[in-house]
């Protein structure tokens, strides 16, 4: 049987703090082409807004030329962004997205 010295084993802690990774805006911005019904559309589709969040955004893009459309870690951000963009050519409007840092 072998003979453990339980005495010199230390055990410790430690306490890393995880830093937040950084946040991205995802900017949807006004054109002249696609329907205001679309944009509300996307928001609710592809944001996952209520139909009140979504139309607000929608006037803000109409009226101020972009909105933001939602905050999110990089690669969620850049996935929405493109998801919204897809879906904006299927339906042959020129709905642009961008991804800037929040």
């Amino acid at each position: 049987m072998p003979n453990y010295d339980y005495d010199e084993q230390v055990v410790t802690q430690s306490k890393e703090k995880l830093k937040q990774p950084p946040l991205y805006k995802v900017v949807i911005h006004n054109d002249d082409f696609t329907t205001m019904e679309f944009v509300i559309l996307v928001l609710h589709q592809v944001f996952q807004h209520a139909e009140a969040d979504a139309f607000r955004i929608m006037w803000q893009v109409h009226t101020q030329g972009a909105g933001v459309a939602g905050i999110y870690t990089h690669e969620i951000a850049e996935t929405k962004a493109d998801k919204g963009i897809e879906m904006a050519r299927a339906h042959e409007y020129p709905l642009l997205f961008t991804v800037e840092e929040a």
